[in-house]
């Protein structure tokens, strides 16, 4: 059997209106994406009107990509890095004290390789208290990264990182132990 894109069909996903994605599209890129907008105050408030719940303390840097963001929930004191990649084709929940570093992509969606049809896979990620995302790393759909776990710079996290323990390649693999002093 043989890919056959000219079968795929995700009509089943609906991730909002017409309407609302329109608005967001060109939000987004006026405020978000854009270089010129440094001011997170702004991005949170415009987060909060398109339905993202957000805690207080976040920073969000500029070049920031953020796909869908009635799906995102972010905890408090976060630190989103210049030119991040949040693809929340479904939810993405950070929680207190995470740092996404600068250029690192957070993957909610994948097609399934097994069927012609090339369906779309969704999975949720959820970044718990403390963890750091590395420079240009990614995390794949259905990604937990535990308290206080790291990923480091360039990394694929494809399966859960466990609470205070580092990950580095990639795939991604335990390297070692986190010590908080």
């Amino acid at each position: 059997m043989k890919t056959d894109l000219s079968s795929y069909n995700n009509a089943w996903y609906r991730p909002g209106s017409k309407l609302k994605r329109l608005l967001w599209y060109f939000t987004n890129v006026l405020f978000f994406i854009n270089p010129l907008n440094p001011s997170s105050k702004l991005k949170i408030i415009l987060l909060k009107c398109f339905g993202a719940r957000v805690g207080s303390g976040v920073m969000i840097k500029p070049g920031v990509n953020i796909k869908h963001p009635w799906f995102l929930n972010l905890g408090n004191n976060i630190w989103i890095g210049e030119k991040v990649w949040i693809d929340n084709l479904t939810e993405v929940r950070i929680e207190d004290h995470v740092c996404i570093s600068q250029g690192a992509m957070l993957l909610c969606g994948n097609h399934n390789y097994k069927k012609s049809s090339f369906d779309l896979l969704l999975g949720t990620i959820t970044l718990k208290e403390g963890a750091w995302i590395g420079a240009k790393s990614t995390v794949c759909p259905g990604v937990t990264a535990h308290t206080h776990a790291v990923l480091t710079a360039g990394s694929i996290a494809t399966k859960d990182l466990e609470a205070y323990h580092i990950y580095q390649g990639n795939p991604a693999i335990n390297t070692k132990k986190r010590t908080i002093n």
